[in-house]
């Protein structure tokens, strides 16, 4: 989105104020992502998506296998609407503890009420125990967002990895 300044061709100062707000609003929701996540604030966490939004992490049975962890193949790994998505990650992530990073963000606004980002992460999944199991792993989220009601929500994820390393 970008209203040009006709005598300069510059994107015009509200424009540009616009857009920087909407990429702050974005960075704190994505911040606000990792962190319900971890602490496992189930509620909170199903609130950062929109009502229809999609979760799209079909290529996590190739990184759990690669560090010994079997994936059944029934499970399903594209989830629709935000309670879907909310009870899939929380049951997933049941008995486990985990420590996301999400960084570099790249994020362009569409619209005034749709932007897209992508975004740098790591992530620790680990069973804790004498000797805890599990992963450090590496990759990209894509997603796109759309402003309901004043506040953004995230409405499509999808997670691709570069690396998986096992604990």
């Amino acid at each position: 989105m970008s209203i040009t300044d006709p005598t300069s061709g510059r994107p015009s100062s509200a424009a540009l104020l616009a857009r920087l707000v909407a990429a702050d609003e974005i960075a704190e929701l994505k911040a606000r992502y990792f962190r319900f996540m971890d602490t496992k604030d189930w509620d909170a966490w199903g609130a950062v998506f929109s009502p229809h939004a999609v979760m799209d992490m079909t290529g996590e049975p190739t990184a759990t296998t690669a560090v010994g962890l079997l994936e059944s193949e029934n499970v399903e790994l594209r989830w629709c609407g935000r309670e879907t998505i909310q009870s899939m990650v929380s049951g997933a992530l049941a008995g486990l503890v985990s420590c996301h990073h999400g960084h570099m963000q790249e994020i362009e606004l569409t619209s005034p009420t749709t932007a897209r980002g992508l975004w740098s992460m790591q992530d620790l999944i680990c069973r804790p125990g004498e000797r805890p199991t599990g992963f450090r792993g590496y990759g990209h989220y894509h997603e796109t967002y759309v402003r309901i009601d004043g506040r953004w929500h995230i409405e499509t994820t999808r997670l691709t990895r570069l690396l998986v390393l096992p604990l």
